[in-house]
């Protein structure tokens, strides 16, 4: 009897002590789980940039224009912060020709490098008769510095300057082409420079990274695990504000409507915001996803009225002038 009365009192000890131990668990559990939501919130604070702007995905291109029977002329810019970035320019054959053309300003999505969107700048150079400024933005290709958002501004800005200063071009009707958040980057800079431009063209673009308006958030579409960190994006780009400082100049919204990432409801929010006097044209791509929608059929037929319709008109009159 004792040795069983030993064996139950221990055992009602162990019982007795089952609470503390636990409550003791989910204490450390709990720290743990604050700790980890803490350093991952810090990392994605940090890092978010590497999130935003995969320069380097994927991997390549160090394709030239010359590949594809361009002729062109590597530039070299040095941006107001000091940074390098590569570009290329495609001038028309001759002075006079290139004088009297369009000259458009290719802002690229957020992965791959200029060299990835050759194909498409061929069209304009050879379809449309452009002259055609691509750049690589900071971190992209084989451009300096890192890619954020104050940074790709000024790499814009560096583009603009460039072409309104070029002996050549200087005069030339200015176009703004931007895909995904290429197009981010050319309404923020049309609507700091409107005087400057004679269009707009817009691909699948986004109304802000960090919205506040009743839309689809665009971070947490893509990736569901963040909605609850989205107050930790310092990247903005808030193109659903700038728009609206957009007044004069044509604008083309190309906009597919199967789009996965950019979901299909900004760009025509941004159709709506826009108040150009310009006008404003509207095109979708009932199977353009986000990717693809340049190579759907009528994508560069609607690219083309409209560089005939709004730029090449203002050509014409620049030209008589």
């Amino acid at each position: 009897m004792g040795r069983l009365l030993a064996v139950d009192f221990k055992f009602e000890g162990k019982d007795h002590n089952v609470p503390a131990f636990n409550s003791m668990f989910a204490a450390y559990l709990l720290c743990a789980v604050l700790l980890l939501a803490v350093a991952c919130s810090i990392a994605l604070y940090i890092f978010q940039c590497n999130l935003i702007y995969p320069a380097n995905f994927p991997t390549g291109s160090r394709s030239v224009p010359s590949q594809y029977g361009l002729p062109y002329r590597e530039v070299t810019l040095t941006t107001k912060d000091n940074v390098s970035l590569q570009c290329y320019l495609l001038q028309q054959k001759d002075t006079e020709t290139a004088k009297n053309s369009p000259t458009v300003i290719y802002f690229h999505a957020n992965a791959g490098n200029m060299g990835h969107r050759l194909p498409i700048a061929k069209i304009f150079f050879e379809n449309f008769g452009c002259n055609v400024f691509m750049l690589s933005y900071r971190g992209y290709g084989l451009s300096g510095g890192s890619p954020n958002e104050v940074g790709l501004k000024r790499d814009a800005e560096a583009a603009m300057e460039y072409i309104i200063q070029h002996p050549v071009l200087g005069k030339t009707p200015l176009v703004a082409y931007g895909q995904s958040i290429g197009g981010a980057v050319a309404i923020n800079l049309v609507s700091r420079n409107e005087d400057k431009f004679t269009g707009l063209i817009l691909e699948n673009t986004f109304l802000s990274l960090v919205l506040i308006v009743p839309q689809p958030q665009l971070i947490p579409h893509v990736v569901p695990a963040l909605k609850h960190f989205i107050f930790l994006c310092h990247q903005i780009w808030p193109s659903y504000l700038e728009i609206k400082a957009i007044r004069r100049v044509p604008t083309l919204f190309l906009s597919g409507m199967k789009d996965e990432l950019v979901p299909p409801s900004h760009m025509k929010k941004l159709h709506e915001l826009c108040e150009t006097g310009g006008p404003k044209y509207w095109k979708e791509f009932e199977e353009g996803t986000h990717n693809d929608t340049c190579i759907k059929r009528g994508y560069f037929e609607s690219i083309g009225e409209f560089i005939r319709d709004e730029i090449w008109k203002h050509a014409s009159l620049t030209e008589k002038s």
